[in-house]
């Protein structure tokens, strides 16, 4: 298929690219008016600095104008990520509803919040994880929009810590992911499996083939 429509593109993605991690991200206005809003089209982009990519599409209609959270991170230059696991699925899913103005969606939902540690914007108390960020730079692309945030403080339940790496008890913070745009999500608990990731030394053994010379 080719010359298809941003929508029909959007479909597509979102069926292929999965599953993806869901990035709850809350953000503050100039006013200070809290806004939480679920995206999905969310990753880590490095490490050294801390950066991750959330994708921002703009309202809907002929006018560019940015969503609630573009807008919040391009006045505030900071916003949080919050990590969705099964136990606010549900809650995270409340916080899409394109609810009228003036309206909480975290109260809607049923959620709480917490002081972050260095940023301005608070945290989701009920969020297993999250990372307080500040914008490092948007990238405006069509209709889409690209914020990369510099990771400056990271916040994981204790519970879920293996302060040896540090390394994140993955199998237990039941992450979700979501996999197409018809509803359907994954869920991780009981699911692991490992593959070990082999040297090339280990490669050319399993082949029975002899070191290089």
């Amino acid at each position: 298929m080719t010359n298809v429509s941003g929508h029909e593109a959007y479909n597509l993605l979102i069926g292929l690219v999965a599953p993806r991690p869901i990035a709850l991200v809350t953000s503050l206005n100039l006013e200070g008016k809290l806004n939480a809003a679920p995206f999905s089209a969310f990753n880590y982009m490095g490490t050294d600095p801390a950066i991750v990519a959330v994708g921002v599409g703009n309202r809907p209609g002929p006018a560019i104008i940015g969503k609630d959270t573009a807008q919040n991170i391009r006045n505030r230059r900071e916003f949080v990520v919050n990590i969705v696991n099964e136990v606010i699925a549900e809650q995270m899913n409340v916080c899409a509803i394109d609810f009228p103005t003036g309206m909480n969606e975290l109260t809607e939902a049923g959620l709480t919040t917490t002081p972050s540690s260095v940023v301005s914007t608070p945290r989701i108390t009920e969020s297993p994880a999250c990372l307080e960020c500040r914008e490092y730079t948007t990238v405006e692309i069509g209709r889409s929009r690209i914020i990369l945030g510099l990771v400056i403080s990271i916040f994981v339940r204790d519970d879920l810590l293996d302060a040896a790496g540090p390394y994140v008890k993955a199998e237990k913070l039941h992450s979700i992911g979501r996999m197409n745009g018809l509803g359907n999500y994954v869920r991780t608990r009981d699911s692991f499996f490992q593959i070990h990731r082999m040297s090339y030394e280990e490669w050319l053994k399993q082949k029975g083939r002899p070191k290089d010379r």
